[in-house]
């Protein structure tokens, strides 16, 4: 078989994989000197750090092939589609080819499981190795990792990959057990400690010789001292170990699983692993689909409240249990979880923009993190009055209604005999077109 058509089958079935963002690494630039590659580039949009650097990866599968049979996987062992096999030698020439043509930045590089899952990790691994230490590629790159690998592999891809990733797969240890019955939770969640311990350890060892350089050097005010030569050199840096951290990812909607639960199993690896991300992938039907999988895909809208769920626990202090606190269990998809949450805690508005403290203003919606911080920090100088809000381009129609600001003031919520969602909902309907924005 040809590259190109190797190339047309791994890179299709690569496409399933969500969890290739390429955030938190190490600034590494080739500008100006030895090196192939970049983290810093623009290129063909495949995905967004959070500072909005766009990070195009050449995002393929080594191989197709693989001996599981989850049912929700179209590469399983009884799918009947087209497979391929990638070498190593092959996959680090399309790497290298693909960023000379400036079409990518970096790699993510998963893969089927044939063998062994030592056979199929150390083939990986390599990969990244050969990047690395014969062509000094600088770009990023994303291992998908093996969970029943051995921890010396783990070790060695942590070693040249900047994020590697284990997906969990089903929210519940049930719907990997009925979908997914050769895997374990177990071991992919010793999996999941191993890399946690080895990227503290890491980071502890470069904290601790940055600190005794400091040290160093701050030690004395005379100029500095010449180096003789034969004296002990200073202890080279420890070597960084995957500088971006872990993610993983859960698929949406091929079990019976509600967003209460997805939601409980985020808080439990972000607190547990430390984990960077954890992505949503919406199911999506498959050819030759067992019957125990759902016949259609859940909403999308549904995986992208869930991603604005977990901004909620990751970054404005929200605990998971309250973001889905009515019966069903379930995320309401007409407005974001934000403002759901206001909507069904009447009683915790209308905050004083002057007055209350950040986590509270975190909960206002249409109030970022970044809003947040500069709504504090002009309070400082003087009070803030609602004209403000239009110089600091806020979404006034989304704030107003859950605050009190100079000039200000919310009417009496709720008229009677309405229940106290429904009434903010109704005199919050602006005929605007909905916000899929994280919280707009």
């Amino acid at each position: 078989m040809d590259l190109d058509r190797k190339l047309a089958i791994l890179a299709d079935a690569a496409k399933y994989d969500a969890s290739c963002a390429s955030s938190g690494t190490d600034r590494r630039d080739s500008v100006g000197g030895a090196g192939i590659g970049s983290t810093e580039g623009m290129g063909i949009c495949h995905s967004y750090a959070p500072d909005g650097r766009c990070i195009s990866l050449l995002k393929i599968l080594l191989t197709n092939h693989c001996q599981y049979d989850c049912l929700y996987c179209v590469n399983r062992s009884s799918s009947n589609v087209a497979r391929a096999r990638f070498s190593v030698e092959e996959v680090v020439r399309l790497t290298l080819d693909f960023y000379r043509r400036n079409v990518i930045e970096g790699l993510f590089l998963s893969s089927g499981i044939v063998k062994s899952p030592d056979h199929t990790m150390e083939q990986v691994v390599r990969v990244a190795q050969t990047l690395r230490e014969v062509h000094d590629f600088r770009g990023y790159i994303h291992l998908k990792t093996i969970p029943d690998a051995s921890d010396e592999l783990l070790r060695r891809a942590g070693r040249y990959a900047d994020r590697l990733s284990i997906n969990v797969e089903m929210p519940t240890e049930d719907g990997l057990r009925q979908l997914a019955p050769e895997k374990d939770t177990t071991a992919i969640h010793r999996s999941m400690g191993r890399l946690r311990l080895h990227i503290d350890e890491a980071r502890e060892a470069r904290a601790s010789t940055r600190a005794s350089g400091v040290a160093s050097a701050g030690a004395s005010t005379e100029a500095p001292i010449r180096v003789i030569p034969g004296a002990a050199a200073r202890p080279a840096r420890p070597p960084r170990f995957a500088p971006a951290g872990q993610s993983t990812q859960m698929i949406v909607g091929a079990d019976g699983s509600d967003d209460r639960s997805i939601l409980r199993s985020s808080a439990a690896l972000y607190g547990r692993f430390r984990m960077r991300r954890v992505y949503y992938s919406a199911f999506s039907p498959i050819p030759d689909a067992a019957r125990a999988l759902p016949l259609k895909a859940p909403p999308l809208v549904r995986e992208h409240r869930l991603y604005q769920a977990d901004w909620l626990m990751r970054f404005y202090g929200f605990d998971h249990e309250e973001i889905v606190d009515d019966g069903t269990g379930l995320l309401r998809l007409d407005v974001d979880p934000k403002h759901a949450w206001a909507l069904a805690h009447p009683e915790r508005f209308p905050v004083d923009l002057n007055q209350a403290p950040r986590e509270l203003l975190l909960r206002v919606p249409g109030l970022g993190v970044g809003s947040v911080d500069r709504l504090i920090a002009a309070r400082r100088l003087r009070r803030v009055r609602a004209e403000d809000l239009r110089h600091m381009k806020l979404p006034v129609r989304r704030v107003l209604p859950f605050v009190i600001v100079d000039g200000h003031r919310p009417g009496a919520i709720p008229p009677t005999g309405l229940p106290a969602k429904d009434a903010m909902g109704a005199r919050l309907a602006t005929g605007a077109p909905t916000q899929l924005g994280l919280f707009g």
